[in-house]
């Protein structure tokens, strides 16, 4: 019984050593992430090279390249509901913002033994890993810790913002923005609730960018957005009247 004992107070003690030299380790390896501005610096760089890369050759080339600071306000509240309800968290913006032990112990259950904590706090480390993913870091605790960073200094809403101002859909074609204006021909702003939620469908976790850039499958795009809008009438995101009406609209086809 002593040995046993012994042997759990020891392995106690390693992780001790052990976790917080990993942390540090792969900290190191981080470009800096300590306020929003390197955020929104390091994704400034990376997203206007992307931009660069192909502009000048065959997409919109009178399209700006900049990369704007991520405006929560400026977002259809309807592609909102439609990303916190697909993302598994309609709930997102009713509940406080996960910190402190709780936060930290969502992130070591994950990283020690993979398994995902139920709750809205789910989304949040969902959405600063794809953040950290968005910045080239590949590394699975170099992940961990960057979502750490990010999760820091980033509320619900402008993780929400940030995310879908960098999520990548084809070379040149970043964020939200510029597939609204390649799918769509038009700004995000214009978006009536039938073609916000096809525009869903090309985030994660559906995969219908590319059949939407080529107007194919139209029937399979129109029935899981009709799920979609579904999903947010019962939800009590949108009315019954508006999910119904937005369903018996077609599908956009820009060929």
């Amino acid at each position: 019984m002593k040995t046993v004992l012994w042997l759990v107070l020891f392995l106690i003690g390693l992780a001790g050593v052990a976790l917080p030299a990993a942390y540090l380790h792969a900290a190191s390896k981080l470009p800096q992430l300590e306020t929003e501005f390197d955020l929104e610096k390091q994704l400034r760089h990376s997203i206007e090279g992307e931009r660069m890369s192909i502009r000048a050759g065959t997409f919109e080339q009178g399209r700006s390249v900049e990369f704007l600071r991520p405006d929560f306000s400026r977002l259809p509240k309807d592609l909102v509901a439609l990303y916190i309800a697909q993302l598994g968290c309609p709930t997102f913006f009713q509940t406080e913002r996960e910190d402190g032990p709780k936060w930290a112990w969502r992130l070591l259950v994950k990283v020690t033994v993979g398994a995902n904590l139920a709750g809205d706090g789910s989304c949040e480390r969902k959405l600063a890993m794809r953040l950290a993913m968005a910045l080239g870091i590949e590394e699975p605790l170099q992940q961990t810790v960057a979502a750490h960073r990010l999760h820091s200094f980033l509320q619900k809403d402008q993780l929400i913002a940030y995310d879908l101002a960098s999520v990548y859909f084809e070379r040149g074609v970043v964020g939200v923005d510029d597939a609204v204006y390649k799918l769509f021909g038009k700004e995000l702003d214009a978006l009536e609730l039938s073609q916000l939620a096809e525009l869903s469908l090309t985030l994660p976790p559906h995969g219908f960018y590319v059949d939407a850039v080529q107007c194919r499958n139209e029937s399979i795009i129109r029935q899981n957005r009709d799920v979609l809008l579904a999903d947010l009438a019962d939800y009590k995101l949108v009315t019954v009247e508006r999910a119904r009406n937005a369903m018996a609209q077609p599908v956009t086809c820009r060929r």
